[in-house]
């Protein structure tokens, strides 16, 4: 398996696809990536000879934040907008919803699936 930016990315799939699976790089940059350092974005990841994943690995090391810094930056970012009292932050911090999205219904994602209705009260009688 190729490793880069220290993700081993599945090869048994294209490389512009394989590249995906590092957090920070979509299917765009993933592309351009590949025309830069000139490797076939049809190639199969187990494929690449040791030469273009070095040309890869060098260029996402030099050009883009990725993984674990991306992440770093984006946790610092949050701190920042709770630290200053920010709407924003306010939000992140009693983990609710940040960009406008409404919260009586539709806002599962951020606080998990709590389903707070209560049936009618009363209890089903068992046959017996």
């Amino acid at each position: 398996m190729p490793r880069i930016a220290g993700i081993n990315i599945p090869e048994n799939k294209n490389i512009g696809i394989s590249l995906c699976s590092i957090y920070g790089i979509g299917r765009n940059r993933a592309l351009s990536i590949l025309k830069a350092t000139q490797v076939n974005p049809q190639k199969h990841a187990g494929d690449l000879s040791a030469d273009e994943v070095g040309r890869i690995r060098d260029y996402i090391e030099k050009n883009f934040r990725v993984e674990g810094e991306l992440r770093q930056e984006r946790l610092t970012n949050i701190k920042l907008l709770r630290d200053i009292g920010a709407y924003r932050g306010i939000r992140h911090a009693k983990r609710l919803p940040v960009r406008g999205q409404r919260t009586k219904t539709n806002s599962r994602t951020i606080r998990g699936n709590v389903r707070k209705t209560v049936g009618s009260g009363r209890r089903k009688l068992e046959k017996t």
